[in-house]
């Protein structure tokens, strides 16, 4: 079966090499010595290693079941969720004043794709209740944020978060459920919710569905839309918890993967909830939710990724198969292990160089994101709404492209159950959908974050480009190999938002028609980024003396690959959004 293993260097390398945490002016960042944050992950990864892996298989194999209105997790699964609340990895980055360790966002990052990359459909269960705590924290009375929020950082109760309905999902002006006033401040809830995530389970006491709904009488449409806390057992003043509350599960789906998180559909019917927020501003507060989801998601892309290129490696030197054409490798024995031959090579190759560079592009991501909450940074918070939906859809189609690579690997038997690839492909599968479609995201960068500001912020992203090449322009190290590519790729995204503006507004087509694209070229050029400050960073550990050299000159060539045969990309991204709407438009509906 798949093994897993934390890459704890790599993302001490990304947190101490890259970014120098320890030194940033961010609040809490002074705390992130090598030493703890190596000890930290280092505990992660045992768990992550001794108590997820082990049981990722048999949850895939045996799902989650439902019966008589229950939903049992697999086997294994709740000690496990014991083990992860024991060690207080639930409330890593939360508030203290609810039970948190108030670690940065940025370490709970690493530590959430170490766990994800172990398991990542017991991941959910606990990432989807952080996600449900930040929205209440921070759009909850003091006296919800009391009532709930110790209990869900502990994971003594879980959350949820219940958008979809069978009729819509991105359209969510379109819902149906209904919430009415009561004379005590509450309102009743009923409707149906579907593809609702660990939307019941047998792992906590109570789950706190955060339920979007219309209040009668209201705006029509997303104006609409109001956000409640629906828990599943009312909970009483004391704390303690009262009778069931009208939640109920109507079914569990049958999913391509992630079988080990109950997928349900969630019924309620006269279900007492809570106003969270403002009436009919429940977009507003979800949105805190999804924004946190959509990085998490991107993190799952990446986390596939990196599990299924482990053991890819593993079996590319292990497998024997053919000689090397420049002579044998393995002469005793029958043939050479496949990792000699070119092939496996760039498929090993482009799964190293995504992984690496992507981890590096989420970690900064996460420590811009902590550059907003723990200090206030409005610059900061632009650039994070405008990254959003490039890390979630460019790492998760990426993440999944990679994890069929690494499929590709084995061959026949990467097909074959026994070895345990596919649920790698199946996990991964889920990430591009969720959270709102990478098709969505793509939209959503070109029709509406490009323009936010008056373009402010993707001025910014160029600036920050522009500013790390003229910094380094004398560097002769980097410049053939990272500066001139980079370079190009920035040329690239700036002509694509430059063809934007001066088609869009002519025919909305011409950008949209694009989107796809055009977020694909701004993934390639931020890791392109990346990987030129990686370059830098390994340079200057190499100067300075670092005792493994062998770590930073590898890291050194994985760039130099991904500069040659990857960023590239962006001339190809650049052409098809220039060729405009006309040839993506020209048949008419009924020809398809």
């Amino acid at each position: 079966m798949p093994s897993y293993t934390a890459p704890v260097k790599d993302i001490q390398f990304v947190l101490h090499d890259l970014l120098g945490v320890s030194a940033s002016n961010i609040q809490g960042y002074d705390e992130l010595e090598a030493d703890f944050t190596g000890a930290v992950l280092e505990e992660a990864g045992k768990v992550a290693s001794d108590v997820l892996a082990p049981i990722n298989a048999s949850g895939d194999i045996e799902g989650c079941t439902f019966e008589d209105g229950l939903v049992t997790t697999p086997k294994g699964f709740k000690e496990a969720f014991g083990v992860m609340k024991e060690g207080g990895w639930t409330g890593l980055d939360c508030d203290p004043e609810y039970g948190g360790q108030n670690m940065p966002y940025v370490l709970g990052t690493a530590v959430g794709e170490i766990f994800s990359g172990a398991n990542q459909a017991f991941t959910m269960y606990h990432g989807l209740t952080h996600g449900a705590y930040s929205a209440i924290h921070a759009h909850g009375t003091t006296e919800q944020k009391a009532k709930f929020l110790p209990k869900m950082v502990s994971c003594e109760w879980t959350g949820t978060m219940n958008l979809t309905e069978s009729h819509c999902g991105t359209d969510l002006g379109l819902m149906r459920t209904k919430a009415n006033p009561q004379s005590d401040g509450s309102y009743k809830i009923t409707g149906e919710k579907i593809f609702i995530s660990a939307g019941d389970h047998d792992l906590s006491d109570n789950t706190i569905h955060l339920v979007l709904a219309k209040i009668a009488g209201g705006p029509d449409g997303i104006k609409g839309v109001s956000l409640f806390i629906v828990p599943k057992y009312i909970v009483k003043d004391d704390g303690s918890l009262g009778a069931a509350n009208g939640v109920s599960v109507g079914s569990i789906e049958e999913k391509m993967g992630i079988h080990a998180n109950a997928t349900c559909v969630m019924v309620y019917n006269d279900s007492v909830g809570y106003l969270l927020g403002e009436e009919h501003k429940g977009m507003r507060a979800m949105f805190t939710m999804m924004n946190e989801a959509r990085v998490g998601v991107g993190m799952q892309g990446l986390a596939q990724a990196e599990a299924a290129y482990q053991n890819a490696v593993i079996y590319a030197k292990d497998r024997l198969q053919g000689r090397d054409v420049t002579g044998a490798k393995n002469p005793d024995g029958p043939a050479d292990p496949i990792i000699v031959h070119p092939d496996v090579r760039r498929n090993l190759m482009d799964q190293k160089s995504f992984v690496e560079g992507g981890r590096a592009f989420l970690l900064w991501s996460a420590s811009l994101i902590d550059q907003v909450h723990r200090a206030g940074d409005a610059d900061a918070d632009g650039l994070v709404s405008l990254m959003t939906p490039v890390v979630k859809g460019f790492l998760t189609d990426k993440g999944f492209d990679m994890t069929v690579q690494a499929q590709q690997v084995f061959g026949g038997h990467g097909y074959i159950e026994e070895h345990g690839m596919s649920q790698f492909v199946r996990d991964a599968r889920i990430t591009q959908i969720y959270e709102g479609a990478n098709g969505v995201q793509a939209l959503d960068l070109v029709g509406r974050k490009l323009a936010v500001d008056g373009g402010k912020h993707v001025m910014a992203f160029f600036d920050l480009v522009k500013s790390f090449i003229k910094e380094n322009e004398g560097d002769e190290a980097l410049k053939a190999d990272f500066l001139e590519p980079l370079k190009q790729a920035s040329k690239d995204l700036q002509a694509a938002a430059m063809y934007f503006m001066q088609n869009g507004m002519k025919d909305p087509n011409h950008a949209l028609a694009g989107s796809n694209d055009f977020m694909h070229l701004f993934g390639h050029t931020c890791l392109g980024l990346m990987w030129a400050r990686m370059a830098k960073a390994a340079n200057t550990a190499l100067a300075a003396g670092a005792s493994d050299t062998a770590f930073y000159e590898t890291k050194l060539t994985t760039g130099r690959y991904y500069m040659a045969r990857h960023l590239p990309a962006t001339g190809m991204h650049l052409a098809r959004i220039q060729s405009g709407a006309d040839t993506v438009m020209a048949l008419d509906a009924e020809a398809f």
